[in-house]
């Protein structure tokens, strides 16, 4: 009896009915993995540690909107302008025409005039689209200083003798006289200019009354031919700069 217990204790010690020792298998294992079911698990209280929330993915960098346009920054480019024979603005020169001049001063106040134009466009029409699609083109109504304002076959662009060239000029609106003439700042052949456009009485060069000029000539008369006026030769203004705020008034 007692040899019999005694051999059943060697079996379970040296290994499973398969003949693999389970001593030295159990031993090598906890060296690298140590599993432990639930029911082999401490039950004492876990600690609880506060794992810190991952950092936050670095922003990009959003560069600030630009400020917004202002009508006194493009007229105080325009008129500081007034005199020079070249287009030059804060070290920057610009082309010595028209359209280089507006463009100029509307850089001053962060106003981009170009990506309008299509193919076969001058200057002066691309600024017209321009205008037209990032604000308004009108014909009727009182100017503001600032708007644009742009001519039509100030000269023979095609060279074909013909009336046929559309816009070909660009200007500036200054300011607006008490008889409702309008001052014009735009850069012709001999430099920046300040020229005056009367609406109301566009083929009139002077008042008959008081000799001032109302409206300066534009195109070059041919032989034989009276000269042509800026009145004469307006297509319309156009305006892409913030509208000025209208004054409140208190009210008592």
């Amino acid at each position: 009896m007692r040899l019999g217990v005694l051999l059943a204790a060697v079996v379970v010690m040296t290994g499973c009915a398969s003949g693999m020792p389970l001593g030295g298998r159990m031993l090598g294992s906890h060296s690298r993995y140590s599993p432990m079911t639930p029911p082999a698990a401490p039950r004492a209280p876990l600690t609880v540690v506060a794992t810190p929330a991952p950092s936050p993915a670095p922003r990009k960098q959003v560069r600030p909107s630009p400020p917004p346009a202002r009508r006194e920054d493009v007229l105080t480019a325009a008129r500081g302008l007034v005199g020079s024979s070249k287009v030059k603005l804060a070290g920057r020169s610009w082309p010595d025409d028209c359209t280089g001049f507006i463009e100029g001063v509307y850089a001053r106040a962060g106003v981009s005039l170009r990506g309008a134009g299509v193919t076969g466009d001058n200057g002066v029409t691309a600024i017209y689209r321009y205008a037209r699609s990032h604000g308004r083109v009108y014909t009727r109504g009182q100017p503001k200083p600032g708007d644009l304002v742009f001519f039509r076959e100030t000269y023979d662009r095609n060279r074909d003798g013909r009336r046929n060239d559309g816009l070909t000029h660009v200007g500036l609106v200054d300011g607006i006289e008490d008889d409702g003439t309008v001052v014009v700042i735009h850069r012709v052949k001999r430099g920046v200019v300040r020229y005056r456009m009367n609406l109301a009485k566009p083929g009139l060069q002077r008042d008959p009354r008081t000799g001032e000029v109302l409206n300066d000539m534009l195109r070059v008369p041919g032989a034989g031919k009276a000269p042509v006026l800026t009145g004469q030769l307006f297509a319309a203004f156009g305006s892409v700069l913030p509208e000025p705020r209208p004054t409140a008034v208190a009210r008592r």
